[in-house]
């Protein structure tokens, strides 16, 4: 794609999507500071994840260090969250909800509830694991504001149920449905009927294109798979991508796919959205390309933390994108050809 017709293209996106950059909240404090938050909490591990009530959150203490290097503590409520990671794992995803009081402490501060994603296994493995799917989130930001605040946090976590058995991982916190939607000035909705075309185009163009990048076939924007949609008050239908433990970028040995996809692992990519206007594809996919430095850039500060062969990996897999969308034979048979018509 010629870098004149680029930036004209570009110009188009901003005039088309000028409303996916309006925010009338910032994210919560807790989720502007980069450095993991070190934490400490106990829980009945196989009680908690025995419960099926949603309503129903085990009663806990967060310790945690504070800015001043002290440790302070909130009450909070754990319960467990997902499906196939609650089957598969020993240690649950966990949903937090932190008390009225404890809302207006200074690093939690505005926060009602949070989603605590722990490794699948204590092996160095899964803590390469729990860092690739961080850093998908962390990829998603350079591209939109529509996107989930994220935290790494360092975690002590003990298992009151079984002899206090003390398990140290990393893992990361997700920002709340509720707390995207307010500073997007949305709400969360949840549709049945809603067919992805009836959501904003550019917006959901930009969706599909990540989960091809990341090479993500887990979610459906029709069934709500994986995919939260939030409406704004302009009365736009916008979907928020979570949940890529499933996809090539992380490549986890655990991952699977449907079979009907035709592909043959969880590292092929296979475009997954749908059909919608050229102009409008043509400019997320010039965005893209603009922002390549940006987005490779997300995974070089990674590149101490990350083991050095799934560093280089994950730069291949990432350049593989690249190459497809910048050349145009590739990218209309991959993407303009791919897409779904119903």
């Amino acid at each position: 794609m010629a870098a004149a017709n680029r930036l004209l293209i570009i110009s188009a996106l901003l005039i088309i999507c000028a409303d996916c950059f309006g925010q009338s909240a910032s994210m919560a404090a807790l989720f502007q500071e980069e450095k993991p938050l070190e934490i400490r909490f106990s829980i009945p591990v196989e009680s908690v994840k025995r419960s099926r009530v949603d309503s129903v959150y085990f009663p806990s203490i967060l310790t945690y260090k504070n800015e001043a290097g002290t440790w302070d503590t909130i009450h909070i409520g754990v319960r467990a969250r997902g499906k196939f990671r609650r089957k598969n794992c020993y240690l649950p995803p966990l949903r937090f909800k932190i008390s009225k009081e404890d809302r207006k402490d200074k690093v939690f501060a505005g926060v009602k509830s949070l989603k605590l994603v722990l490794p699948c296994s204590q092996s160095k493995v899964g803590g390469d694991l729990i860092l690739k799917e961080y850093i998908c989130y962390q990829l998603y930001e350079p591209l939109t504001p529509y996107t989930f605040g994220t935290r790494m946090v360092d975690i002590t976590l003990v298992d009151s149920g079984n002899g206090s058995r003390k398990y140290h991982m990393n893992g990361f916190f997700i920002e709340d449905d509720d707390a995207v939607a307010k500073r997007c000035q949305a709400k969360v909705v949840d549709l049945e009927n809603l067919h992805p075309k009836f959501m904003h185009d550019t917006c959901t163009l930009r969706y599909d294109l990540f989960q091809y990048m990341i090479g993500n076939t887990d979610f459906s924007s029709a069934f709500f798979h994986n995919t939260k949609v939030i409406k704004t008050d302009a009365g736009r239908y916008i979907p928020i991508a979570y949940d890529f433990d499933m996809s090539g970028f992380v490549n986890a040995p655990y991952a699977t796919f449907d079979e009907s996809l035709n592909i043959s692992n969880v590292r092929e990519r296979i475009y997954r959205g749908y059909c919608r206007d050229d102009h409008v594809a043509q400019a997320v996919r010039a965005q893209y390309i603009t922002l390549e430095p940006q987005i490779m850039a997300v995974i070089d500060r990674y590149q101490t933390v990350l083991d050095a062969r799934e560093y280089k990996y994950v730069k291949y897999y990432m350049s593989e994108f690249f190459n497809t969308v910048k050349n145009d034979a590739i990218y209309k048979k991959q993407i303009t050809e791919g897409c779904r018509d119903r």
